[in-house]
C-alpha cells in the first residue's frame, strides 16, 4: 500500500515508518523539521530510514501550509494516512498556545480535507492520554469524561479527535484515534523525562524532579506502541477511540531507580514544585485495544529501560 505517515522524522513516526517499510509498504512522510528540538536529530532518523533502501519518500513541508499539503496529495494516490505530526508536550504548550492550535488543529484540518478530496478512506490519528486531564478514575477508559483538559496541548488533541469524528460522520471516512501514553525507547525525543534523566545522570548532573516523586505514568515501550498503530491498518472501525498504553502505572521514583541501576550511578535530585498542566497519574485501560486490535504489549518498564540505556550508550559512544 501507499501510506502517508505525517511527522515521520519524529520519534514515534520514524519507528512507524521503519515497521511499514519492513512490511513492504511504500511510505511517504511530510515533516517540517522544526526546531522544537535539534533538527539534526530528525535528520539522523531520516538517514536511518533512507539507509533501509526501501521505497521511502521524504517531503520537507509544513502541514499548516495548505498548498504544500494539497500538492503532496495530488502527487500520490495514498491508500491510508497515519497522522502523527503535531506540536507535542504539555509544558511548552503553556508558553505558545497559539502555535499549538495552529499546527495541531489547523494542520489536522488541512490533512483531513486533502485526504477527503483525494479519496483516502482510512485515517489513523494520534492523540494523547493528556486529554483525560484531571480525571481521577484509574485506569483511564475511553468512555471516561474528557472535559477537564488542563493544558493547551490536551485541548488541541481533543479538537483533533472531534475533527476525526466529523470527517467520519459527514464524509464516511474510516477514522481510528489512538491515545498514546508516555511512549519511550530508542530514538526518543531529548526533551522527554527518560532521555533527559539518562543524559544528566550519566553526566553526573542534577535531574529536575517535579513534585515528591510519587507521580506516575503509564510508560509505553515504542515497539508496543507501533504494534498498536500498524494493527489499525487492516481493520475497519467507522470511528473509534482506543487507548495504547502498557497498562501499568510506574512511579517517577521507581523509573529513576531503574535508570540508576542501568547506568551504575546515583541520581542527584533537584526537587522542584509540580508544574502547571501536569497530571498526578496516567494509567491506560487497554481492554478495547486488546479486543479490537489484538494489542498485547510485551515490554515491561524494567526491560524497556534496559533497552533504552543500551541504545543511549551506543548512540553516544559511552
Amino acid at each position: 500500500m501507499n501510506i502517508l505517515v505525517t511527522g515521520g522524522a519524529g520519534f514515534i513516526g520514524s519507528h512507524v515508518c521503519e515497521r511499514l517499510l519492513k512490511q513492504g509498504h511504500h511510505v511517504w512522510t511530510i515533516d517540517d523539521l522544526n526546531a522544537y528540538y535539534d533538527p539534526a536529530i530528525k535528520q539522523g532518523r531520516l538517514r536511518h530510514l533512507q539507509a533501509l533502501a526501501k521505497p521511502f519518500t521524504f517531503v520537507h513541508g509544513d502541514i499548516t501550509d495548505r498548498a504544500a499539503v494539497d500538492e503532496l496529495f495530488a502527487s500520490v494516490r495514498f491508500d491510508q494516512m497515519i497522522h502523527l505530526a503535531a506540536r507535542a508536550g504539555v509544558r511548552p504548550s503553556l508558553l505558545d498556545p497559539i502555535l499549538y492550535a495552529r499546527v495541531n488543529v489547523e494542520g489536522t484540518v488541512n490533512l483531513l480535507e486533502a485526504a477527503r478530496l483525494s479519496g483516502v478512506k482510512k485515517v489513523t490519528i494520534a492523540s494523547t492520554s493528556s486529554v483525560y486531564g484531571t480525571n481521577s478514575r484509574l485506569p483511564f477508559s475511553e468512555d471516561d469524561p474528557i472535559f477537564t483538559a488542563i493544558s493547551p496541548y490536551a485541548s488541541t488533541k481533543l479538537a483533533c479527535e472531534s475533527l476525526g469524528h466529523v470527517y467520519h460522520h459527514i464524509y464516511g471516512m474510516d477514522v481510528c484515534v489512538l491515545r498514546f501514553f508516555t511512549v519511550y525507547g530508542p530514538r526518543q525525543r531529548p526533551d522527554l523525562a527518560i532521555y533527559k534523566f539518562c543524559k544528566l545522570i550519566a553526566a553526573g548532573k542534577p535531574i529536575p524532579v517535579f513534585g515528591d516523586g510519587s507521580t506516575s505514568r503509564d510508560y509505553t515501550y515504542v515497539d508496543d506502541n507501533v504494534d498498536g498503530v500498524v494493527a489499525t491498518m487492516n481493520r475497519e472501525f467507522g470511528y473509534e477511540i482506543i487507548n495504547l498504553g502498557e497498562s501499568q502505572s510506574v512511579k517517577l521514583d521507581y523509573m529513576i531507580e531503574l535508570l540508576e541501576k542501568q547506568l551504575g550511578r546515583k541520581a542527584i535530585i533537584d526537587r522542584q514544585p509540580m508544574q502547571p498542566g501536569d497530571v498526578v497519574a496516567t494509567y491506560a485501560n487497554i481492554e478495547k485495544a486488546q479486543r479490537l486490535l489484538g494489542y498485547n504489549p510485551q515490554v515491561k518498564i524494567e526491560e524497556g529501560i534496559r533497552r533504552f540505556v543500551s541504545w543511549y550508550r551506543e548512540a553516544h559512544g559511552i
